[in-house]
């Protein structure tokens, strides 16, 4: 993954948005060395996001009742 300072982008941007825009890889924006923003080529989702928990849920018993923190199962 690239990274660019923040003043390096400042100064170029457009170079580095045709870069991520040709490329497809996302550009990593840093700030005394700390990454803090990513700019990444926008995707539109085609499935609904709520899609991808579809058979996730493992047990669906008495859905109006109240659940515990340590009752909850997830799949890892």
């Amino acid at each position: 993954m690239n990274q660019v300072s923040k003043s390096q982008f400042k100064s170029k941007a457009l170079e580095f948005f045709r870069q991520v825009e040709k490329s497809g890889e996302p550009i990593v924006i840093t700030d005394h060395g700390e990454p803090k923003l990513e700019v990444r080529p926008f995707r539109l989702l085609q499935d609904d996001p709520l899609s991808r928990l579809l058979g996730t849920v493992l047990r669906f018993e008495r859905p109006t009742e109240p659940v515990a923190e340590d009752q909850w199962e997830a799949i890892q």
